[in-house]
């Protein structure tokens, strides 16, 4: 009997709300259902004395990391710009914490991940293969393309599909090696990569560029072997991107773009950078206006005419409102949320880091596909969505709550077996 055959009901049907946050992302808020059922439960199982049993070091680190997370948000609402918007989301973001921990119950189980990871992989595949038909046959399920990249699942009016598809690469590259080896990596590499180059997101190739340095590092190990294979996937990526320039005008027009940053001018690279140069100039200058806790979690808008320079575009003249977020986020933490904010991440990060050395061969293993995830979604030398947003904040608490799920499954096995304890064989570590 295999593991879903052996599953009870109440256990597929819980690993499918989890699963169902990434499955709803495409369209619009309806996401936010998974995860308030799952809260639901969560705070149920927390009130039956459900959870108790799960407590261990993953258990744990849930509750740093959404301790290092939230209450940067809720200081920074006491002397916000827009009391009333960094209010709301300390209030949103409270819904993340019971989704987590049913999380951790859900996932509770060893064997529950292979299947789930799978599942994972199955849905990025599916989104892949629909961004392909569009490639090819100019409309996917989702319907035409935007103007200068193709969008997929998300539609031309939520150019996400790069950025997300660069996020979850790892659970399919980590499914394609273990099926089908080495071959089965390189062909789901070149089955990822380009729709990703054709998203035309320059965020999310750097965030697959890393994804590629991990695997990379993973299957050789030492410098010797490492930088053949590097060489080998950079002239595959170049073999691609030429292949592609020859014959996609919008591929084309977003490289011409970003060779702007080459002619060295103030203009040329605020131009290259999609006008996030003044951007950033602003957030700077709202860092010094306000450094201890920032103008509150999402006040970032609010306050940007305040600090932008004279005929800024994205300041809108009739609101008085500016761009969104800081694009980038070290400055996003550091406007919103001040150096509070910043000291807070950092900690959570540091703890981590130490939470996953510390685990179990087995539970680094389960972790090493969300890990990587948001390794790469964090990454600082960056451009990023707003993680204080309803969207990517919850996109982010979905693959955080699976990563600290992944090293708290089997805590209690592992406490009884000094095997396990000792980290086992090397063999399978990530």
């Amino acid at each position: 009997m295999n593991t879903l055959e052996s599953m009870r009901r109440g256990e597929l049907g819980a690993l499918l709300i989890v699963l169902a946050v990434l499955i709803l992302l495409p369209v619009g808020r309806t996401s936010e259902l998974p995860i308030l059922i799952g809260g639901l439960i969560g705070i149920g199982l927390l009130l039956r004395h459900r959870i108790e049993p799960l407590a261990g070091p993953g258990l744990r680190l849930t509750l740093v990391l959404f301790a290092c997370y939230w209450i940067p948000v809720f200081l920074s609402a006491f002397s916000a710009v827009m009391a009333q918007k960094s209010w709301m989301t300390a209030l949103e973001i409270l819904r993340f914490l019971p989704f987590a921990l049913f999380v951790a119950w859900a996932l509770r189980k060893g064997e529950f991940w292979q299947p789930f990871l799978g599942a994972v992989a199955a849905v990025s595949a599916l989104w892949i293969i629909d961004a392909w038909v569009q490639i090819v046959g100019g409309y996917s399920l989702a319907g035409a393309p935007e103007l200068n990249r193709i969008s997929g699942i998300f539609g031309a009016g939520n150019l996400k599909l790069g950025p997300v598809l660069a996020v979850l690469s790892p659970f399919l590259l980590l499914a394609a090696r273990e099926k089908a080896g080495r071959w089965g990596l390189l062909l789901a590499f070149i089955f990822v990569l380009v729709p990703i180059l054709m998203s035309g997101s320059r965020a999310a190739w750097l965030s697959f560029a890393l994804v590629t340095l991990a695997f990379g590092w993973r299957e050789t190990r030492s410098f010797r072997r490492f930088f053949p294979l590097l060489l080998g996937a950079l002239l595959g990526v170049a073999l691609c991107a030429g292949l592609i320039l020859r014959d996609s005008e919008r591929f084309d027009s977003r490289i011409e773009r970003s060779l702007l940053v080459f002619q060295g001018t103030e203009q040329a690279i605020d131009e290259a950078s999609a006008g996030r140069l003044r951007i950033w100039s602003a957030a700077i200058d709202m860092i010094k206006a306000h450094p201890l806790s920032g103008v509150g979690a999402r006040g970032f808008r609010y306050d940007y005419a305040e600090h932008a320079s004279a005929g800024d575009d994205f300041v809108d003249a009739a609101t008085g409102t500016g761009a969104s977020h800081a694009h980038q986020i070290v400055l996003e933490v550091l406007t919103e949320t001040g150096l509070i904010g910043l000291i807070f991440w950092i900690a959570g990060g540091v703890y981590a880091i130490r939470t996953w050395r510390r685990a179990t061969t087995d539970q680094q293993v389960r972790a090493f596909a969300p890990g990587l995830a948001l390794a790469v979604m964090c990454f600082p030398l960056n451009t990023h969505f707003a993680f204080y947003s309803a969207w990517w904040g919850l996109f982010f608490w979905w693959l955080l709550a699976i990563f600290c799920a992944a090293l708290t499954a089997g805590a209690k096995q592992a406490e009884g077996n000094p095997a396990d304890q000792s980290g086992g064989s090397d063999k399978h570590r990530p």
